[in-house]
């Protein structure tokens, strides 16, 4: 018999070493913790060293260095021409994706940021999971925290994520990631400045003093900021991927957005708390013995 429940997943994505393969991995640890069934879906052509094992993974359809070599390409140009062959043959990726309609899945993106904001092979691949896979996604967008310590870097993770937003049309949760090595730096502002992105005519200041932009680029750092201002979606969470409680508190947010927290659950005897208590030990215990795996091979 066929299951009629629908799929729910999430499009993790980000800047190169925002976490994303980690978030995966350790995502994925928390619901199986939580008895939720995931599969992993590799979507970076280039990933080769990955820590979790990939139900579905691209480079079995195409991989990035086999496409540098054969059409010549540099790593970029093969990124997209790899996305641009998957959104050719996206029965592929429909087929493998369909096998399993109780799955949660969770699609680990490249991290070239042109993919998603100036390329339309990814926005077809959205649509295509969207409707003919019809899986309730939500956006996962990964800032490393570290980019907090910057006005310009942080300028452009407000650029990004807004310009991403618009463009996929996506139920969107932004997520500062590694927020625990932010306490090893000193910030202009608060913790909660960069997390609600309010008032950002404070750090058009920051920026100035700070970051010695000379006086010419000011009225351009004015209208940046206005902009963002103008369009006030952005705002973001913090995750340090190590911390059960924080983890739990993510994926609060990502089942609200992509509606997972809304579907008639039919196994109400298990309680929320017993799920949470397995979840943590289960989360805890994993890191535990990595950690200690990788220090007795030091």
């Amino acid at each position: 018999k066929k299951s009629n429940k629908m799929p729910f997943g999430q499009l993790v994505f980000g800047h190169p070493g925002a976490g994303k393969t980690t978030y995966c991995r350790g995502v994925a640890e928390y619901l199986r913790g939580l008895g939720r069934e995931v599969s992993i879906v590799n979507l970076d052509p280039a990933n080769e060293n990955l820590p979790y094992e990939a139900k579905i993974d691209i480079r079995e359809l195409v991989d990035h260095k086999t496409v540098m070599k054969e059409e010549s390409l540099g790593p970029n140009g093969a990124f997209l021409f790899s996305l641009e062959y998957l959104m050719s043959n996206q029965d592929w990726l429909g087929e493998e994706v369909t096998k399993d309609q109780k799955a949660y899945y969770l699609f680990d993106c490249p991290g070239q940021v042109e993919l998603y904001t100036n390329h339309e092979a990814f926005r077809q691949i959205v649509i295509f999971l969207q409707k003919k896979a019809n899986i309730q996604l939500c956006a996962v967008h990964l800032v490393d925290s570290i980019n907090c310590r910057s006005g310009p870097h942080y300028v452009s993770a407000l650029l990004m994520s807004l310009h991403t937003m618009l463009n996929l049309e996506l139920p969107h949760v932004n997520v500062l990631s590694k927020i625990d090595l932010l306490k090893n730096y000193d910030l202009d502002f608060g913790l909660d400045f960069y997390t609600e992105v309010h008032d950002l005519e404070h750090l058009i200041t920051a920026m100035t003093t700070r970051d010695t932009f000379p006086p010419r680029f000011a009225k351009l750092n004015e209208a940046i900021v206005s902009l963002i201002e103008d369009f006030p979606h952005v705002s973001f969470h913090t995750l340090c991927i190590d911390e059960v409680d924080s983890v739990k508190e993510i994926m609060t947010q990502i089942d609200q957005a992509n509606g997972y927290s809304f579907q008639p659950f039919q196994n109400q005897h298990n309680s929320t708390a017993r799920l949470a208590a397995t979840a943590a030990q289960t989360l805890e215990s994993n890191y535990l013995d990595r950690f200690i795996n990788n220090n007795s091979s030091r």
